[in-house]
C-alpha cells in the first residue's frame, strides 16, 4: 500500500521549533508572552486594515464570542448559511439563540443574498427581527460580500464574517475577515496554517478586543483576589501554540499560492472531462486561496457519481470528502427554519473535496490523477 494522500494536512516549516522554545526558555506557558502578542500582530498586519485581532483556542470560540459581543443572548435569531460545518452554527445554540439557515447560490456557494433577504423580510413580518447574520467564506471562496453588506445596512444587522477557511482569500483586494463587524479565523490542523488547534477573533477596536481577552480568561474583575462579575470562558490561546503560529505566518504566503496550484491543476486534469466542474472564481472581484479544491460532478453527463470517485481514490489510500452535508438537513437542526430552494442540498448531492495541501507532491499529483483517467476513462 503507497503512504496515504491526505485531504489537507499540517505543512510546517521547521521554524515554528525556536518560537516554541522561546516560550520555554521564557518560561511563558501560559496565556501570555511574546508568541500571542507577535502572532496577533502579524495578522493584524497580513490583514492589512484598521483591526484588532485576539488569538483563542478556536475559530468556534472566536463565534461564540462574537455573538456575546453582540448581545446575542436566549430567544434571539442569527441568520447563517446552512452549507457550512457545524462548528459555525453551534455557538449560536450556546447563547440559547436559534440559527435560521439560508441556502447558497450556486456562484460562490455561499450565502444567497436573495434568501438571506426574504428570510429577514419574513422573519421581521412574523415580529422577529434576526440579531446578527453569520456569513461563511466557503472553501475559501469569498462569498458576495457587496451584496450581503448593503442588505445587513438596509435592515440594521450587523454581520459576523466567518473566514475560518479564506485567510489570505481577498473580495475586491479587501482580505476577508475585515468586512463584518466580527471576524473568525480558524488555525485548525487541516487549514491553511495551523497552531495545530486554534483560532482567532478580528475586531475594528481596541475596546472589543480587550471585552474578548476578558471573557476568554474567566471574566476576572481587576481585583487582588478572584472577583467576578460576568460569566467568563477558559477560550484565550496558548503562548507555546501561537509560537507554531509566529513560524506558520512566515510561510503564509507561500502556502495560498501552493493551494491555489492545486487548483490550477485540478482545473487541467478536468477541463477535457465532460461533466465536471471545477470550483473557481466567478469573476477577477473574487480571490480564493483555494483552501480546499472541489468539484461537482454531472453523473447524466459523465456516467459517475461523486462516490464512485471518492471510493476509487479511497482504492489508492487517497482522501477526498463529500462537500458540507447541508446544516437545515442535519438531525440535530432538523427543526429549525430554513430559507431558499436547493442549491446547497445539489451541491452536497454531487459535489467532492479532493486532496489540496500545500505539501502535496508531483508523484501525489501523479496518483492522483491516474485515478481520474481511470474512473473517466470512457
Amino acid at each position: 500500500m503507497q503512504d496515504k494522500i491526505w485531504l489537507s494536512s499540517p505543512h510546517l516549516s521547521g521554524n515554528e521549533l525556536q518560537f516554541i522554545e522561546d516560550a520555554f526558555q521564557k518560561n511563558w506557558i501560559t496565556s501570555i508572552g511574546d508568541n500571542i502578542d507577535e502572532f496577533e500582530f502579524s495578522l493584524k498586519n497580513f490583514l492589512n486594515n484598521d483591526t484588532e485581532v485576539c488569538v483563542l483556542n478556536s475559530a468556534t470560540s472566536a463565534i461564540h464570542l462574537a455573538l456575546i459581543l453582540l448581545g446575542i443572548t436566549k430567544g434571539d435569531e442569527v441568520l447563517t448559511s446552512t452549507f457550512s460545518f457545524i462548528a459555525s452554527a453551534n455557538p449560536i445554540v450556546y447563547c440559547g439563540a436559534a440559527p435560521i439557515f439560508i441556502d447558497s447560490e450556486p456562484e460562490t456557494w455561499n450565502m444567497c443574498p436573495i434568501a438571506l433577504e426574504e428570510a429577514i423580510k419574513d422573519r421581521i413580518s412574523k415580529g422577529k427581527k434576526p440579531k446578527a447574520i453569520l456569513l461563511i467564506h466557503l472553501y475559501g471562496m469569498p462569498a458576495k460580500m457587496d451584496e450581503i453588506l448593503a442588505i445587513g445596512s438596509k435592515y440594521g444587522i450587523p454581520i459576523i464574517e466567518d473566514a475560518a477557511e479564506s485567510l489570505g482569500s481577498k473580495y475586491k483586494g479587501k482580505p476577508c475577515g475585515v468586512f463584518g463587524q466580527f471576524g473568525i479565523l480558524s488555525f485548525n490542523g487541516n487549514k491553511i496554517i495551523t497552531t495545530s488547534g486554534g483560532g482567532a477573533l478580528v475586531c475594528h477596536s481596541k475596546e472589543d478586543k480587550e471585552k474578548a481577552i476578558f471573557l476568554s480568561t474567566q471574566a476576572r474583575d481587576l481585583a487582588p483576589h478572584y472577583q467576578h462579575s460576568n460569566i467568563g470562558y477558559n477560550y484565550r490561546m496558548s503562548n507555546i501554540i501561537a509560537g507554531i503560529g509566529r513560524g506558520q505566518m512566515e510561510v503564509l504566503a507561500e502556502r495560498v499560492q501552493a493551494r491555489r496550484k492545486m487548483h490550477d491543476f485540478y482545473f487541467t486534469l478536468c477541463k477535457d472531462i465532460d461533466g465536471i466542474e471545477v470550483f473557481s472564481e466567478p469573476n477577477n472581484d473574487f480571490y480564493s486561496n483555494h483552501w480546499l479544491s472541489a468539484i461537482i460532478i454531472d453523473v447524466k453527463k459523465t456516467g459517475k457519481t461523486r462516490e464512485d470517485l471518492r471510493l476509487a481514490l479511497l482504492d489508492e489510500n487517497i482522501e477526498s470528502r463529500p462537500l458540507w452535508k447541508p446544516l437545515h438537513i442535519q438531525p440535530v437542526f432538523s427543526n429549525t427554519s430554513y430559507y431558499g430552494n436547493k442549491v446547497a442540498e445539489t451541491l452536497f448531492d454531487n459535489g467532492l473535496c479532493l486532496p489540496s495541501g500545500s505539501n502535496l507532491t508531483d508523484n501525489d499529483r501523479n496518483r492522483i490523477a491516474n485515478v481520474f483517467k481511470n474512473v473517466f476513462s470512457n
